[in-house]
């Protein structure tokens, strides 16, 4: 074969590679991407139907903390009940914000000690947690622990576990992801572990502290701990493509909050105003960060602090699917109205 043979089949062979890798596209999503954009949020947020959602609430939070609600879609499909932006959401893995705030409040108190191990707080699982002895609290904070993921564990989510010792017995005597601190992995069993060591510390509940450090301090009267101390038709719908029960009843550990009250806190946490002082604060940027996202059957979020605007945009959707899909078309929404707010401003 010459060669200038063999540089026409490969040039065949990429020209053939380029129409199949097109036919694969998620031309939805990328269509989305590319729309001009509305001239206002609102207009915007009347597209989550096109995205696939069957409501979504955003909260603009200003300024001063002024919010501004948009709103599209169903609080609960089955009834047609619009969204409503005062309805409870389940924040899912953002709820991470409250607990680490919480650890740097106990850690300059002198109560927890970042330096200290596991084992040291929950000596009973020496011999079940692989490294115990040599895992640090700022490990588990920051996902350096290699403890592996509950929620990773086969099925997970076609049984959810309703409480923590369930949750944690999925992962027990199993080996470690990575050894300490060599790597950082995501694990909601690192927040299970903080809330216990809490807990212990502590004599009462972590959310009790939550509550009584933070949330009253800020006058959040619209967060609470679980599905079970609120009035469930304040709680938004969520669904799961392709199921048809409304996942709202389902007690999966998260913090519920309205978008206002989560907007607030976030704000808050970036200005400081959440923190006691400079130290309580130095130590939290020291094991965490600013804004968060969260993901559970039914329920997505995203919670951001925008300096250049200074305004927190909270966005809730109340549809997901875990092909990725969903979560696409809603950071594409989110950061569509984040640009309409930016050429506002």
């Amino acid at each position: 074969m010459t060669k200038k043979k063999s540089k026409q089949i490969i040039r065949i062979l990429l020209f053939l590679g380029t129409i199949v890798s097109l036919y694969f596209v998620p031309w939805t999503i990328v269509t989305a991407w590319i729309k001009p954009l509305p001239n206002t949020v609102q207009a915007q947020v009347d597209k989550a139907v096109d995205y696939g959602f069957d409501g979504i609430v955003v909260c603009v939070n200003k300024t001063g903390n002024q919010s501004e609600f948009y709103t599209s879609g169903y609080k609960n499909r089955e009834n047609k009940i619009p969204a409503n932006p005062n309805a409870l959401f389940k924040i899912a893995s953002v709820s991470k914000l409250y607990n680490a705030v919480a650890v740097a409040k106990l850690v300059s108190d002198g109560k927890l000690s970042l330096d200290k191990t596991l084992v040291d707080y929950l000596p009973e699982l020496k011999d079940r947690i692989e490294y115990a002895d040599k895992i640090t609290v700022k490990m588990m904070v920051r996902h350096r622990s290699g403890i592996p993921d509950y929620v990773r564990t086969h099925n997970y989510w076609v049984h959810p576990k309703e409480n923590s010792n369930e949750q944690l017995a999925l992962i027990l005597d199993l080996p470690a992801d990575f050894e300490p601190d060599k790597e950082y992995e995501y694990s909601n069993t690192n927040y299970l572990l903080l809330s216990r060591i809490m807990n212990r510390i502590l004599g009462y509940g972590t959310f009790q502290y939550i509550q009584e450090e933070i949330l009253t301090p800020l006058n959040l009267k619209h967060t609470f701990g679980s599905i079970q101390d609120v009035n469930i038709d304040d709680v938004m719908s969520g669904y799961y493509v392709g199921y048809d029960m409304d996942l709202k009843t389902d007690n999966v550990g998260s913090i519920l909050a309205t978008a206002e009250d989560l907007s607030i806190f976030i704000r808050a946490l970036n200005d400081g105003s959440v923190f006691r002082d400079k130290k309580e604060q130095e130590i939290y940027s020291s094991i965490y960060k600013y804004e968060h996202t969260g993901l559970i059957p039914g329920y997505q979020t995203i919670a951001q602090y925008h300096k250049d605007i200074d305004a927190v945009v909270i966005q809730f959707t109340n549809t997901v699917n875990f092909d990725g899909y969903n979560w696409n078309m809603s950071e594409i929404m989110y950061n569509r109205i984040v640009k309409i707010l930016r050429k506002k401003n």
